[in-house]
């Protein structure tokens, strides 16, 4: 579907995207994730065409459209702030693509009353000032306008790091049932972990203007490929040498382990038994409670499963264990 071939991005002396190699499937929805500064949205805007690369190839279904006018890319985008005509109605900025493109209004009218009802604007708010509407609303309105004219692909750029926390889980559920819905394929910019993990079916981990790793969700989590993605994805303890000298594993490389990878009072079973650690903190969240421990100086956090028993103490000993396929370990100095 859409192919991204040693694409590089420079700004004068500025190296924004080094040899970026990229397919994305038709109706994926590939997620592009990293820290501020580290490529995704250059990358992003090379895709829609407002900016050409300096090396490399964009196609898309084997059309080469690396020099093509952004009008013409049959590309849909939603921006972090939506950029939205606020001075405009909900149906005339839904409206807008379709009047540059001459569509007839008869035609327009019907398609716009047509995606409005899928993205579930109500009638009554069609005729309102976008600045009144709600940011979940306008977020609706944004995707609305990106859609109308039938794209092929969808562009997001953050289009949900402006709400409060729980419109933004909401509206990240609505999100991916839309492009289910639709079908339509995907490419999503965030910083967000979490976000990328639960809509993406795939995706790519940005750094420093290069690829880390891309893969499934799961992937990117549990067999992270760099130290990088390994500490950028989620939360992480670094074991320590004297920790890996007790288990026997080579305490010349760097070593990591998820906190939910780490069992206190397990029965006997897969598990190495690491030993006696004495617990410092407790954190409780409902569904979970993360204790920090002291296991002989390293200190390591772990996340159990609320199961109703009663927390444990401040200055408690408990066992640790674990199985020791869950350790990621790197070269030293590869970040």
């Amino acid at each position: 579907m859409i192919s991204l071939a040693n694409i590089s991005v420079n700004f004068g002396d500025f190296s924004a995207l080094r040899n970026i190699n990229i397919e994305v499937r038709e109706g994926e929805f590939f997620t592009l994730l990293g820290p501020s500064g580290c490529g995704k949205t250059t990358l992003l805007r090379t895709i829609t065409g407002f900016i050409i690369p300096t090396t490399g190839t964009v196609s898309v279904n084997n059309k080469d459209i690396t020099h093509l006018d952004v009008e013409k890319r049959s590309i849909g985008m939603v921006f972090q702030n939506y950029a939205l005509f606020p001075s405009l109605s909900v149906y005339e900025n839904i409206a807008f693509g379709l009047k540059v493109k001459k569509v007839p209004s008869a035609e327009i009218k019907e398609r716009v009353q047509e995606i409005a009802q899928k993205v579930e604007l109500v009638t009554d708010q069609m005729g309102r000032k976008v600045s009144q509407l709600s940011g979940g609303q306008q977020q609706r309105v944004a995707i609305a306008r990106a859609l109308v004219t039938s794209p092929s692909i969808i562009c997001l750029d953050e289009p949900l790091s402006n709400l409060d926390a729980r419109l933004r889980i909401q509206l990240r559920n609505e999100l991916k049932e839309l492009q289910q819905k639709f079908g339509i394929t995907t490419i999503y910019v965030t910083h967000d972990q979490e976000e990328a993990l639960t809509l993406s079916d795939r995706i790519a981990v940005f750094n420093k203007g290069e690829i880390e790793q891309i893969g499934k969700p799961n992937e990117i989590y549990n067999l992270s490929e760099t130290e990088f993605v390994c500490n950028f994805i989620g939360d992480i303890n670094k074991l320590s040498a004297k920790f890996l000298q007790k288990v026997n594993m080579d305490e010349n490389k760097s070593a990591y382990i998820r906190l939910e990878r780490l069992y206190t009072n397990a029965p006997k079973s897969h598990h190495v038994v690491w030993g006696d650690a004495k617990v410092i903190s407790s954190e409780y969240y409902g569904l979970y409670i993360k204790y920090t421990v002291d296991a002989d100086g390293t200190i390591l956090k772990v996340v159990e499963k609320n199961s109703g028993i009663p927390m444990y103490k401040i200055g408690e000993t408990v066992s640790l264990s674990f199985d020791p396929s869950s350790i990621l370990q790197y070269e030293r100095g590869v970040e």
